[in-house]
């Protein structure tokens, strides 16, 4: 179940602090002063069993004539249009707005499903917003604070028995994402590895629209391609169609197995390739960074272009680089080769042994420091799953583990167990403590020595 999901309502209803509680973030600005959201915002709520939705937080709905306002209610409308559940949010301590009205006749007109919410339940008032919404035949709602966090989990409750458990299906074999920004040689990528016009070509960028798949083997090996949409600067703003295909590329990556990002080598690595890269790295999947068009440069060229700041940076320097050419199938073998070789490694599960030999050997070079002189010990580290690759480290200290050590770690584990490309979680949780909230029963003979040096004390001070 990949869904996506729109939270709309009228300005300072609650709808970021809302967001940023749901997905676990700060990536929404709160305030107090109202229509601070312009653009539509994206992050990733979880369900159990590693179930994620794309949630969708969006500007406040405004009557207003204003240009600006206008068009930010316009980006809530599209993210409406094109998400399976809206979760409606009103103002719980104010009574029920012609504005409100509006949008639950709008709602009701698009056939959408939503749930309505009241927030701010915290805040007494005299509002009759519950008897409102009864005269306008809205029976069910959820009650809660968004800014206390109370009543989140029964959103949960009602986005699972909402969502449908439809999904993008693909054919059997081991899928690859194709993504990059528009026109950097994606569909000429497959086209040309498959030996056949399947996807259309053009000078002109964001000629694909769509997630598209095609089944392909290569060296007996059975791949699904999966050609995205370039995400161009400004997807957020722009017609709902990018938004659509924006949609569309977050299903593909959470339903593949390895992205290729393809970047166009004349226009080197920009602003916008890095934006993407985090996408899909917050998706914790594993990604081969193929440099296209390098017979359009020279040797040269082709070594100022990694001599750049952003070519040269900690981030792309965990990422295993192939130089290709689409056009002319150039390098099309070793991406192959490294895609199996990555895919094989994102999947491997790691012993608690293996795990903890090695947590022992990087303590014994690099002793972690104390913290407000208590010393931090790791007592055990185990393996927690994939997609990303998890560690479970327990300790004595959770938060207060200073940032360079915990890099110090990830560096270790990474370079150890030869983790380039794979995505790396590193979890830290603090150990309880067995003898806590238990009352230590005193012996009799306890008890009377107790008494005994009671009395004594009381003497002495006397």
């Amino acid at each position: 179940m990949f869904t996506s999901i729109a939270i709309i309502g009228r300005p300072n209803v609650g709808k970021s602090t809302l967001f940023n509680k749901l997905t676990n973030s700060r990536d929404a600005i709160v305030s107090d002063f109202p229509g601070l959201t312009k653009d539509r915002n994206y992050g990733f709520l979880e369900f159990k069993d590693n179930i994620r939705a794309l949630l969708v937080d969006t500007g406040g709905i405004a009557k207003d004539s204003d240009e600006i306002k206008e068009a930010i209610s316009n980006q809530a409308w599209i993210a409406v249009e094109e998400s399976e559940v809206v979760l409606f949010l009103l103002d719980g301590s104010e009574s029920l707005s012609n504005l409100d009205l509006e949008i639950i006749s709008k709602l009701r007109k698009l056939n959408k499903q939503y749930i309505t919410i009241l927030n701010k339940i915290d805040k007494k008032s005299d509002g009759l917003i519950k008897e409102d919404l009864k005269k306008k035949g809205v029976e069910s709602y959820l009650e809660i604070s968004a800014e206390h966090s109370t009543n989140l989990n029964k959103i949960k409750l009602e986005l699972e028995k909402k969502s449908t458990k439809a999904e993008i299906e693909f054919p059997e074999g081991k899928k690859v994402a194709i993504l990059g920004r528009p026109n950097a040689g994606k569909s000429t990528f497959i086209n040309n590895l498959i030996n056949e016009d399947r996807l259309i070509v053009s000078e002109i960028a964001g000629t694909t629209i769509d997630a598209i798949s095609v089944p392909f083997i290569f060296n007996d090996e059975e791949f699904i391609l999966i050609d995205t949409a370039g995400i161009r600067k400004g997807y957020k703003r722009n017609h709902k169609v990018e938004y659509f295909s924006f949609v569309r590329t977050m299903h593909a990556i959470d339903k593949s197995d390895i992205v290729i990002f393809i970047c166009d080598i004349d226009d080197g690595v920009v602003d916008q390739d890095m934006k993407i890269l985090n996408m899909i790295i917050d998706n914790g999947k594993p990604v081969l960074f193929a440099l296209n068009k390098v017979d359009l440069v020279s040797k040269k060229e082709l070594k100022t272009k990694y001599l750049t700041k952003k070519m040269q940076s900690e981030f792309l320097s965990n990422i295993e680089q192939v130089e290709i050419s689409a056009l002319n199938k150039k390098g099309f073998n070793r991406v192959f080769k490294l895609t199996k070789k990555i895919i094989k490694k994102s999947k491997r599960n790691f012993t608690t042994s293996m795990l903890n030999k090695l947590l022992e050997k990087f303590i014994t070079i690099n002793p972690p420091p104390s913290i407000s002189g208590r010393q931090i010990k790791f007592k055990h580290v185990h393996f927690g799953g994939i997609h990303p690759t998890t560690f479970i480290i327990h300790s004595n200290q959770d938060k207060k583990i200073p940032k360079n050590y915990r890099k110090y770690l990830e560096n270790s584990f990474r370079t150890e167990l030869d983790l380039k490309s794979i995505q790396l979680k590193i979890i830290f949780r603090k150990s309880d403590n067995p003898y806590e909230g238990k009352k230590n029963k005193l012996s009799e003979r306890q008890v009377k020595k107790r008494k005994r040096l009671i009395k004594h004390i009381k003497k002495s001070k006397k």
